[in-house]
C-alpha cells in the first residue's frame, strides 16, 4: 500500500520514489511576497518537490491519452471544483473531445493517479444532472475505475456528533451501497412513502482503501489540515477555503425555523442547542454512513430528523443517487449546513475544502493499477520535459513544530515601551470611548465608510500613548465572546525590534495566534522552515507580512483589534509599507464581511495618510482639554482664589494642547509655590516659553552650574545604541569626568543608592525599573539634538 501516511521513514526516504530532498535542496527565498510593498499580494511558487503541484498554468506540459485516465472526480458547483483542483499535484494539458460530450473536464495527477475532473453545468443540480455528466464522462475515459462525487452536503445532527466542516462519507450498511435516494420510491395502501430500489456501491478497491484510511485515523489524526496549507501556500487566494470558527457553528433546535435574511444574527440564540466543545477544533471529524440524495435541498429539521431516523442517515446532498448505477463512485461531503433553514453559506467554501483534502488522502492510499501507471501511459508534448516519478507531499511537522515558531516570534523588550508609559491620570481620557470618531468605528454598520481604522494624530508630547494604553486597556475590558485585541508601541529609544515593522509583526503575530491558537495552522507552511533540519532562521518581514496577511483572512466572524502607538518612532519607509500592507486588509475585510479593526497613533504626518478611516485631532478635542484643567487643578499647589484661577487659565493657553508641556510646566511652578514666592508664579509663568522644544532648551540651560557634567550625560546617551542601565551609566559618567579613579567595583562601596545620587545630579532624572532611563529624559535628550 503506498498510503498517504506511510511515504516516509525515519531518514525521510521514500523506498518507492527515492530520497526526499531536504528542505536546503529546496530552499525558498527569503522573500515570501512577490513585493514586500503589497502586502496582500500572491505568493510565489515554494521549489516543487517532484510531484507537488506548481499551481502555475503554464506548468501543464503534461500530455496523455484518453486511457490513461484512472479516477473520475465528479463536482456540482463552481467552489467544489476549485477546490477539486487545488488538490491536483500537477495538472496536465486538455485532450481533444467527442462532439457528444458536452463535459468540461480538468486533468491532472494526484500522487501516483491520473485523474479527470467534471463539475455539472452551471444552474443544472440534481441526479438527473449527475447523470449525464456521469455517463459522458464513462464513455470519454474507459479506463477509469475509481469514482468520486465530493462536494458540499447538509449533515444530520444526533446519535452522529456531526460538525459544520466535518466530513461525511458513503459507507456500504447492510443492504445499502451507502447512497438512499431518499425521493424515489411509492406510497403504500396505509399512506407511508416507501423507498424502493437500490444503487450500486462504489468499487472493491476504494472500499478497501478506506478500511486501511479508517485504521490509520485510529493512531493519528487526518491530514485534512496539512493538505489545507499545503493549498495555502500554494493557492494564496483561496483563504475562504480555510478553517472558520467555532463561535459560527451553531444548531438550532429543530422546531426553530431561521427568521430572515442571509445570515442568523437576528436569530434567536436561546434557541442554540448546547454541545461540548471539541479538544481539536480545526481538526474536522471523519464520518461513515448513509448519505440521503434527492432532487430538492433539504431544509426543514423536522423532515430531516424523521428521514434520519428511518433510514439512518446522517447526510444529505442531491447528487449522488444519479451517479451510482453508472458510475459506481465513493461519496465524500464536507458539511456545511444541518439540513435545516438556518443555512450558512460561509461555510461552503471550507466545507468543499475539507471534502477535497479527505479524497487527495484517500487517493494516496490506493494503489494503483500497474497498466495505468504515470510511466507506462506518458505521452510527452512536443518540446516539453519527461515527467518525474510521483511524490507525496511533504510529511506533517512534528506537534512541537508550531510551539518552537510561536515562541520564536516572541523577543526581549517586547512590550517594554507599553508598560514603561504612565497609567492615564485619574479621571481623564474617559471622553475617548464616547467621542463620535470613536463609536463610528466601533459601529459595525459604518464599517464600509472607515474600513475599520482610526488614526489619532496629535503634537509631541500631547499624551497620544497615554491616551492609547487607556483604549487598549479600555477595549480589553469590554471585548466580546470571540474577539481578540492586540497591540504593540514603537519606541525609539530602544533596540531594533522595539521600533521596527519587523518587531510590530511579530509582536502582533505572537499575541494574535496566542489568543485564536486554532490559526496556528498556518505556522505548517512549508516554506516558513524546514521542521526536518535542526534550528530556525531569523524571521524576515516578507514572512511576517504573509503569516499576518493569512491570520486576517482567516478570522471568519471573530474580530481582531490592533491598537498600535508612535508610528513616528519608526522608520518612514517601514511606516508607509506598513500602512498600505494594513489598507489592502481593509479593503479585503470590507469584501469578505472580515471584523478587522485597526487604531493608529502619531504625530502629525505630512505625507503618510489613509484613504478611509476616523481621522481624530487630540489637541484639538474638548474632551482633551478638560483632561488638561484637571490635572492643573490636581496637581498645582496654588491653592483656590482668583489669582490662581488666572494662572490656570494661563498655563491651559499657552499649552496648546500639548499634555508633557503642562507636566513640566506644573513641576516648576509648585518650585516656585514651595518657597513661598507666589509673587514670582506669574513672572515665571510668563519667561516660559510656550513651545515644547524651547521648554526643553530652558530646562537644560537655565542653571549654568555643573553644565559639563550635563553635557556629558547628553552626549553619552545621545550616542548610546540603546536606553543605558544605571550600572553602565554610572561608570561611563565616571571615565568622562576622572577617568583616573576607575577600578574594580566594590558594591560596599559603590552602592546602587550611591549611583542613583550621581544620575539624578547630572541628568535630572530618575531611573525606572530594569535602570532604563525615564520617557521623559528620553524625550527632553532627542529634543535638545534637535533645537541645538
Amino acid at each position: 500500500m503506498s498510503g498517504y501516511h506511510h511515504h516516509y521513514n525515519e531518514d525521510g526516504f521514500n523506498p518507492q520514489f527515492g530520497a526526499v530532498r531536504s528542505h536546503s535542496q529546496n530552499k525558498r527565498t527569503s522573500d515570501i511576497v512577490s513585493n514586500d510593498n503589497e502586502c496582500t499580494k500572491g505568493l510565489p511558487k515554494r521549489p516543487r518537490l517532484a510531484g507537488a503541484a506548481s499551481g502555475q498554468p503554464d506548468c501543464a506540459v503534461v500530455k496523455l491519452s484518453h486511457e490513461a485516465y484512472t479516477v473520475g472526480w465528479v463536482c456540482a458547483l463552481p467552489l467544489e471544483m476549485a477546490a477539486a483542483k487545488a488538490m491536483l499535484d500537477d495538472t496536465h494539458q486538455p485532450l481533444a473531445m467527442n462532439p457528444n460530450d458536452s463535459n468540461v473536464y480538468t486533468f491532472g495527477r494526484v500522487g501516483p493517479h491520473n485523474v479527470v475532473i467534471a463539475c455539472l453545468p452551471s444552474g443544472q443540480y440534481g441526479t438527473n444532472s449527475a447523470a449525464v455528466v456521469a455517463n459522458n464522462i464513462r464513455w470519454s475515459f474507459p479506463s477509469i475505475h475509481i469514482g468520486l462525487m465530493v462536494g458540499i452536503g447538509g449533515g444530520v445532527p444526533g446519535k452522529v456528533d456531526v460538525r459544520l466542516g466535518d466530513v461525511v462519507v458513503s459507507n456500504p450498511t447492510g443492504g445499502s451501497s451507502g447512497v438512499i435516494q431518499y425521493d424515489f420510491g411509492k406510497a403504500v395502501h396505509d399512506g407511508r412513502f416507501e423507498h424502493t430500489g437500490t444503487l450500486n456501491k462504489p468499487p472493491q478497491s476504494v472500499l478497501t482503501a478506506v478500511s486501511e484510511l479508517r485504521a490509520i485515523h485510529e493512531t493519528r489524526p487526518n491530514q485534512i489540515p496539512a493538505i489545507l496549507a499545503d493549498m495555502e501556500m500554494r493557492n494564496p487566494y483561496m483563504s475562504e477555503y480555510l478553517y472558520r470558527s467555532t463561535d459560527e457553528d451553531r444548531l438550532f433546535q429543530a422546531f426553530y425555523e431561521h427568521v430572515a435574511g442571509d445570515t442568523c444574527d437576528d436569530c434567536d440564540i436561546s434557541k442554540l442547542v448546547e454541545r461540548k466543545p471539541r479538544s481539536a477544533t480545526h481538526v474536522p471529524k471523519i464520518h461513515y454512513g448513509i448519505i440521503a440524495s434527492g432532487n430538492q435541498v433539504m431544509k426543514h429539521a423536522q423532515t430531516r430528523d424523521r428521514l434520519a431516523n428511518e433510514l439512518g442517515l446522517i447526510c444529505f446532498e442531491m447528487e449522488a443517487a444519479g451517479l451510482m448505477d453508472n458510475f459506481p463512485c465513493l461519496v465524500v461531503r464536507g458539511i456545511c449546513d444541518y439540513s435545516d433553514s438556518h443555512k450558512a453559506k460561509r461555510w461552503q467554501r471550507y466545507a468543499a475544502a475539507t471534502a477535497a483534502a479527505y479524497a487527495k488522502e484517500l487517493l494516496y492510499a490506493i494503489t494503483p493499477h500497474e497498466d495505468h501507471s504515470l510511466t507506462t501511459q506518458t505521452v510527452v508534448a512536443p518540446g516539453t520535459h519527461t515527467v518525474p516519478s510521483p511524490q507525496p507531499p511533504p510529511p506533517p511537522p512534528p506537534p512541537e513544530h508550531r510551539k518552537i515558531l510561536l515562541d520564536s516570534l516572541k523577543f526581549d523588550q517586547i512590550d517594554k515601551r507599553q508598560a514603561n508609559i504612565k497609567n492615564a491620570h485619574a479621571k481623564t481620557c474617559e471622553w475617548l470611548t464616547q467621542h463620535p470618531d470613536y463609536t463610528a468605528w466601533i459601529d459595525r454598520q459604518k464599517y464600509s465608510q472607515h474600513h475599520g481604522f482610526l488614526w489619532i494624530k496629535g503634537k509631541p508630547g500631547a499624551g497620544k500613548s497615554t491616551l492609547m494604553k487607556f483604549a487598549f486597556s479600555r477595549a480589553k475590558k469590554r471585548k466580546g465572546k470571540g474577539a481578540s485585541l492586540i497591540s504593540f508601541f514603537f519606541n525609539a529609544r530602544g533596540e531594533g525590534l522595539e521600533k521596527s515593522t519587523l518587531g510590530m509583526y511579530r509582536s502582533l503575530l505572537h499575541q494574535l495566534l496566542g489568543t485564536m491558537p486554532e490559526l496556528q495552522t498556518l505556522l505548517e507552511d512549508p516554506g516558513l522552515t524546514s521542521w526536518t533540519q535542526p534550528g530556525f532562521s531569523a524571521w524576515d518581514l516578507g514572512q511576517l507580512k504573509t503569516l499576518f496577511r493569512n491570520a486576517v483572512r482567516r478570522l471568519g466572524q471573530r474580530q481582531l483589534t490592533c491598537f498600535i502607538d508612535a508610528l513616528d518612532e519608526c522608520d518612514d519607509n517601514e511606516v508607509s509599507d506598513m500602512v498600505k500592507c494594513f489598507e489592502d486588509l481593509g479593503q479585503y475585510a470590507v469584501q469578505n464581511n472580515i471584523r478587522f479593526y485597526v487604531c493608529f497613533s502619531s504625530r502629525h504626518y505630512p505625507y503618510i495618510d489613509i484613504l478611509y478611516g476616523q481621522k481624530l485631532i487630540l489637541e484639538s478635542q474638548v474632551g482633551h482639554e478638560k483632561d488638561l484643567a484637571d490635572y492643573v487643578r490636581s496637581e498645582l499647589r496654588a491653592g483656590s482664589g482668583p489669582k490662581s484661577d488666572e494662572v490656570i487659565t494661563e498655563i491651559l493657553q499657552k499649552a496648546s494642547g500639548v499634555f508633557m508641556w503642562v507636566v513640566l510646566v506644573v513641576d516648576i511652578l509648585n518650585k516656585e509655590y514651595g518657597k513661598g514666592r507666589l509673587f514670582a508664579v506669574k513672572k515665571r509663568l510668563k519667561e516660559i516659553p510656550s513651545e515644547l522644544s524651547k521648554l526643553f532648551q530652558d530646562i537644560l540651560t537655565r542653571d549654568q552650574e555643573d553644565m559639563g557634567d550635563l553635557l556629558l550625560c547628553i552626549q553619552l546617551l545621545l550616542y548610546s545604541q540603546r536606553p543605558l542601565k544605571r550600572e553602565e551609566y554610572y561608570f561611563a559618567v565616571v571615565s568622562g569626568l576622572e577617568p583616573d579613579t576607575l577600578g574594580e567595583w566594590d558594591l560596599e562601596d559603590i552602592t546602587h543608592e550611591f549611583m542613583d545620587r550621581l544620575i539624578y545630579g547630572t541628568s535630572f532624572s530618575r531611573t525606572t525599573d530594569c535602570g532604563i532611563f525615564g520617557q521623559t529624559w528620553a524625550t527632553t535628550l532627542k529634543a535638545a539634538a534637535t533645537t541645538g
